[in-house]
């Protein structure tokens, strides 16, 4: 036969409790606007339906994209102007290695931020 054990019930001691953590701010107070936000304020700010404000943005959305893809600026009064650059061939340096690499040319979006904004800030 085996003789069971049992443990002490452990003492409370009256030590400091750990702070709560911190709750986490609400998405308003966030520094992003997401997608699902922007659609929300739209639909507030136009009193179009939820639906109707998701159509919009989302075609909105995609006409920039495609002006994008074909090489052209949009311009955003108020906001900027988003545009194609393109970027030289360059020689760089692979990180860890120093190895030398060629980085090809290639094309980036650039954002230049409209005087009455920039003056706002």
């Amino acid at each position: 036969m085996t003789k069971k054990t049992t443990k002490a019930p452990a003492k409370k001691t009256a030590a400091k409790a750990a702070p709560a953590p911190a709750p986490k701010a609400p998405a308003a107070e966030s520094t992003k606007v997401a997608r699902t936000q922007l659609v929300q304020l739209v639909a507030d700010k136009t009193g179009l339906t939820r639906k109707q404000s998701e159509e919009a943005v989302g075609a909105m959305l995609d006409v920039i994209v495609t002006a994008i893809k074909g090489g052209q600026s949009v311009g955003l009064p108020g906001l900027g102007t988003l545009s194609v650059k393109e970027t030289a061939a360059r020689t760089g340096v692979r990180p860890g290695t120093t190895e030398k690499i060629q980085i090809p040319a290639g094309k980036k979006v650039s954002f230049k931020v409209a005087s009455t904004l920039k003056g706002n800030l």
